[in-house]
């Protein structure tokens, strides 16, 4: 019932910066995680893999009567997506435009805002940004060309130069206003999204595989109690994807000893399984949604604009799973409850910080904290299913520890006898 070896395999979003930023939070934040609940923690640096695509460290954590070591993977992207963001300003300002009113023409835009109006004004927020800054420069652009005339330049010269001007200018302010606006990385976000929901991503492919296969062979060979695949952001789907694949590879998968347990938080499946292309992920969710060895956790935060929220991710996106469906289990999620409320009114409209809250640590102690699933020693579905005892055994006193202990292992117990119940239904069925 207690984990005392758990092993994490985290998928980053699309964020280009990658490992050396994210071991540098990830420590940083483990520090805060210890203080808060008073327990050492303790964190090795990281061995990258000879092929470079994932990195791993390890965890110790101590508190008063229990211990766990985490083994942590961090799958690697962030080469693939730094490619992307080193495409010229005007070739991503010209293809995101044209897959937007792709977006727009096939109604999908529409479908975004019908299941969560905050997403789609956020993915309409870079075209908004460039229009208002397109429009500035066109004014004076406008200007500098009146003034030329006024000057005498024939107009063919004058609305060449001042058709320089403006190509030159926006492109300056493109560039140098990127770290205020986000609006290049949002613009390639978009258009690796569409494409590779419509597998026009050979390379993000043939990794997942590779992924899929690690995932399989950790499964095969790990002494840990449960491993739980985090996708965060955009890895919500490449988490998905990766364990989907792994079944495929080895339906056993969440057989071999080890439970697996998919957490996605701060999710945005219908940015790949809205387009009518997307048919193959849509299937892979589902075999998700029915796979009885399998857990999967979606946390999900009203404050989030870039997580949708509520959202079904399989009746969401029009997935039938039938009376065979076990998962999701949706788990909202209040940032408001979690940090202290000066810090909270900080950056509660700072959207990128807000959204990574997901991954760092709580300043109050609380069910969903992403240190304790990741170093704590209850298991996660376990955890997510009796919040209060999970919480009992962090902060409590010893009679409050006693209690939880006791709850969570009756909960176990029911749920061993049940998934035993409905094995023998499905072997009766198979004889018939």
């Amino acid at each position: 019932m207690r984990v005392q070896h758990r092993h994490i395999i985290y998928v980053q979003g699309y964020d280009p910066r990658g490992l050396a930023q994210y071991y540098r939070m990830f420590r940083t934040e483990l520090r805060k995680f210890g203080r808060l609940y008073h327990l050492s923690a303790s964190i090795s640096r990281p061995q990258v893999a000879p092929d470079g695509e994932t990195a791993s460290w390890t965890i110790e954590t101590k508190a008063g009567d229990w211990q766990t070591r985490t083994s942590y993977d961090f799958l690697r992207w962030e080469d693939l997506i730094q490619r992307d963001l080193a495409a010229p300003i005007w070739a991503t300002v010209f293809h995101a435009m044209w897959i937007y009113w792709r977006l727009v023409f096939s109604g999908t835009i529409a479908r975004f805002w019908k299941a969560h109006w905050r997403f789609a004004t956020f993915i309409t927020y870079p075209h908004l940004v460039l229009l208002v800054e397109a429009l500035c420069v066109a004014g004076l652009a406008f200007a500098f060309e009146k003034g030329l005339d006024a000057l005498g330049i024939p107009d063919p010269f004058s609305i060449a130069a001042a058709a320089a001007l403006f190509i030159a200018v926006l492109g300056t302010v493109l560039k140098y206003t990127e770290n205020q606006t986000y609006l290049l990385y949002l613009l390639s976000d978009t258009i690796w999204t569409w494409e590779f929901s419509h597998r026009q991503r050979p390379e993000w492919d043939e990794r997942i595989d590779r992924f899929a296969q690690y995932l399989a062979k950790v499964a095969r060979s790990s002494d840990a109690e449960e491993i739980v695949v985090v996708g965060h952001s955009s890895g919500s789907f490449l988490g998905a994807e990766i364990l989907a694949r792994a079944l495929k590879l080895d339906p056993a998968l969440g057989r071999h000893g080890p439970r697996i347990v998919l957490l996605t938080i701060g999710g945005n499946f219908p940015i790949v399984g809205f387009h009518a292309a997307s048919q193959d992920f849509r299937d892979h969710l589902r075999l998700l949604a029915i796979e009885p060895s399998i857990d999967w956790i979606d946390c999900q935060s009203r404050k989030d604009v870039m997580n949708f929220y509520p959202f079904d991710p399989i009746t969401g996106q029009g997935i039938d799973a039938g009376s065979s469906r076990r998962n999701p289990t949706i788990v909202p999620v209040r940032f408001r409850e979690i940090i202290k409320a000066e810090h909270y009114n900080l950056f509660r409209w700072k959207f990128f910080r807000v959204h990574f809250q997901f991954v760092m640590a709580n300043e109050r102690p609380h069910a969903y904290d992403f240190f304790m699933i990741v170093c704590g020693p209850i298991p996660l579905s376990e955890r997510m299913a009796r919040p209060e005892a999970a919480l009992a055994i962090a902060t409590g006193d010893a009679a409050a520890r006693e209690w939880a202990w006791k709850s969570l292992e009756m909960a176990v117990a029911k749920r061993m006898d049940a998934a035993d119940l409905v094995e023998m239904e499905r072997s009766a069925r198979c004889r018939g």
